[in-house]
């Protein structure tokens, strides 16, 4: 994929992402103490920006400056992948570095328990459990979506402060309730705030920053949006400035543009605050989401084929750019494979923590300061279990070394795709032969293995 360079309008973006702020004395020798120290990580994941939504990734009607100029001041992954193409087995991969089915998690977990399709796994450790050992302060700002209750609520599961909401999705980005609950939460503590959400994350995570910024101990923060997910609410004055300047768009898709655009200025007001707090130098900062765009609300995971809820590479293949001055080189990219579990190793790593087993997922520390690094030769696999018209079953994926199988629903066959000769899996091929024998049984172990974890609680 042809990546689109960042203007030059864009320069003063770029320089802000890399260079300090302006300091004091005292100021930069308390910063020499931080840089002495493992690096501060921010993973900010955004919820169904699909693969093609961003100007960068080659979306022709957006203007998304920030992610954009971000982007080209790190490192961007070609081939990122989400662990599910729907929400809470990808939060439960990214953080726990498993499967999500190995972690009780091969669905959605909802407020409503008759269509409940997951619960985590109480005794499996967490990525801020683990970063803790490291000394990090644990901070999550958004979504979490992981349970609802005890033990799974953030605070219990590793997070020493959460500011944001519990549940999946908002009914309204305004009044944040779902099914008419308040999900929103300052750690334990049920609280109704003013505001869109996504301006209320932002100010949020910059207020975490701050504060943790005047300390010496190092931080990991995770910064999960609900946005771009559907009700698709943009503020009045971005729709009003996409209209004008596209003035023959269609309406839904006008509303996604504008919610994106919406989202990239919130994201540009945090990346400001990391700078203005000196923090930029020793900090990794990881951008990605969490499955691809829904094709119903007119959002773009091109050049790949399908979208959320499908197996098909639009529904899990993600954007994900990373930068870290002095470690990730600026404008570059690779087609190195990556997943939302693979950041916990990393991240593990980064932290100069010694590996542990049972983790499916691997480091990309090398792929990110530019080393030669393999990374596919590795059976991937993806399961989404859902209710209604899934009848409660469990749909698969399966890849290895770009031969896939995949299904988008339990009641169809696999299809079978080498997407080194056909990408956008355009023809499937006869199901036959070694590699496909070969995939199915690496599934069907899989299956086997994640069988003895329970994803509902009595």
């Amino acid at each position: 994929m042809k990546r689109i360079p960042a203007p030059k309008t864009w320069f003063s973006l770029l320089i802000w992402l890399i260079a300090p702020g302006c300091t004091t004395d005292a100021d930069q020798n308390h910063q020499q103490i931080r840089r002495s120290s493992p690096p501060n990580i921010v993973c900010i994941l955004v919820d169904d920006l699909g693969f093609g939504d961003l100007a960068v990734q080659g979306a022709p009607d957006m203007l998304t400056p920030n992610l954009d100029a971000f982007a080209e001041s790190g490192i961007v992954f070609n081939r990122f992948y989400a662990n599910c193409p729907v929400c809470s087995p990808s939060r439960a991969a990214l953080l726990t570095g498993q499967f999500p089915d190995r972690v009780g998690v091969p669905g959605v977990i909802r407020t409503d328990p008759d269509n409940n399709w997951g619960y985590l796994k109480e005794n499996t450790l967490t990525l801020p459990q683990r970063l803790k050992e490291a000394g990090y302060h644990t901070g999550l700002i958004g979504k979490w979506h992981l349970g609802l209750t005890s033990p799974n609520t953030p605070n219990e599961r590793g997070f020493d402060h959460f500011h944001g909401f519990l549940g999946d999705m908002m009914d309204d980005y305004y009044t944040h309730l779902r099914g008419g609950i308040n999900f929103m939460r300052f750690n334990d503590s049920i609280i109704d705030p003013d505001g869109h959400a996504t301006e209320l994350f932002t100010d949020w995570a910059i207020d975490y920053v701050h504060e943790q910024g005047i300390t010496d101990n190092p931080f990991f923060l995770y910064l999960a949006y609900n946005a771009p997910h559907f009700p698709i609410q943009p503020p009045q004055a971005h729709l009003e400035k996409v209209q004008v300047r596209e003035p023959e768009m269609d309406l839904k898709r006008a509303k996604n543009v504008a919610f994106i655009e919406h989202l990239d200025a919130e994201i540009g007001r945090f990346f400001q605050e990391l700078k203005q707090s000196g923090l930029t130098e020793n900090t990794l900062v990881i951008f990605t989401s969490d499955n691809g765009g829904a094709l119903p609300y007119a959002q773009r995971n091109l050049p790949w084929r399908g979208g959320k809820q499908q197996m098909y590479e639009g529904g899990i293949r993600v954007p994900a750019f990373a930068v870290w001055p002095g470690h990730i080189q600026p404008g570059s990219q690779t087609d190195n494979m990556g997943l939302l579990m693979d950041l916990f190793p990393t991240f593990n790593e980064i932290a100069g923590l010694d590996s542990i087993h049972g983790i499916d997922g691997i480091s990309l520390l090398s792929t990110l300061e530019g080393s030669t690094q393999t990374t596919d030769d590795r059976y991937l696999f993806w399961v989404r279990r859902e209710g209604n018209r899934y009848g409660g079953q469990a749909y698969y994926a399966v890849q290895y070394k770009g031969y896939k199988l995949l299904q988008n629903s339990a009641y169809e066959p696999l299809a079978f795709f080498n997407l080194n000769e056909d990408p956008y899996e355009e023809t499937s091929l006869p199901n036959e032969g070694e590699i496909y024998q070969d995939l199915r049984r690496a599934l069907m172990a899989h299956i086997q293995r994640a069988g003895g974890v329970p994803w509902q609680v009595e």
